[in-house]
């Protein structure tokens, strides 16, 4: 099962893990990692979806850990079958 999230106020969902290049990305502010998180939360408040890149498991969990991330963008397709509920909740 694909799990998918708002892409900020755009009324669209997009998978939460998605390998670069196979989901249009207009309007979103796209990122390399989480540590501005000021951009992160300035974007989210204006409705701008927020994406991640992210070349690990850690990254992606870190990014999604953040309730204004709607996608990680991943390079590596191996990287779409992480099981996020049990990276979460063990």
């Amino acid at each position: 099962m694909i799990r998918e999230r708002w892409f900020g106020a755009t009324g669209r969902k997009v998978p939460a893990i998605a390998l670069e290049g196979t989901i249009d990305l207009e309007p979103a502010l796209v990122v390399d990692d989480v540590s501005d998180l000021a951009a992160i939360h300035e974007a989210h408040e204006a409705g701008r979806p927020v994406v991640v890149r992210a070349s690990s498991a850690a990254e992606i969990h870190a990014a999604l850990s953040l309730g204004a991330v709607s996608c990680a963008l991943v390079r590596d397709e191996s990287l779409l079958s992480l099981n996020l509920a049990e990276m979460t909740y063990g």
